[in-house]
């Protein structure tokens, strides 16, 4: 901070001008210094330069090969890419397709197993029906025995007629059946 102090204190006391003074300056020590410098470091100085730019272009030389090689891998890609997009809609759509056979097939099957049950189960439905036809037309020939029995036991009380009668029915039935 002391220094800082300094400097401003010296140049308040000399202030800041321009010294036109060659020969004090040295200016021309400077401008000696910098010809001996471009001609004997024109052909070093040169040559690396030179050297460098080559470098230079090489390298952005391999850039733009690297860059448009990058883009035909890049192209490439985005073929392989649609190709496989291609592949996998053709996929999905088989798989629709398979999905629709299958449940087609499968609706069909269910339709053959339903019509066969319900077939099973009509007949079922119709050999119960005959069987329950069939009893209650034996119970009803049963009652109309029972009945015609008890009004013939009624009608003739006495065992004999009854037995002639029932034996001269039973002679006619034979007579009608053979």
């Amino acid at each position: 901070m002391e220094n800082f102090d300094q400097i401003f204190t010296l140049l308040a006391n000399e202030g800041i001008s321009l010294n036109t003074d060659i020969l004090e300056t040295g200016l021309i020590n400077i401008v000696a210094l910098l010809g001996i410098l471009f001609y004997t470091g024109r052909d070093f100085l040169g040559s690396l330069l030179e050297e460098r730019r080559t470098t230079i272009v090489k390298s952005v030389q391999d850039a733009e090969d690297r860059l448009s090689e990058a883009k035909k891998r890049l192209a490439e890609a985005q073929k392989q890419l649609n190709q496989a997009n291609i592949v996998i809609s053709e996929i999905k759509n088989e798989a629709v397709a398979t999905k629709k056979v299958l449940l087609e097939s499968d609706a069909f099957q269910a339709k053959k197993d339903l019509t066969v049950r319900f077939d099973r189960a009509l007949a079922t439905f119709r050999s119960k029906e005959r069987q329950i036809f069939v009893e209650i037309k034996q119970q009803i020939i049963s009652l109309v025995l029972q009945r015609t029995l008890s009004r013939v036991q009624e009608t003739f009380k006495s065992e004999e007629r009854s037995s002639a009668l029932i034996n001269e029915t039973i002679d006619k039935l034979k007579g009608d059946l053979l």
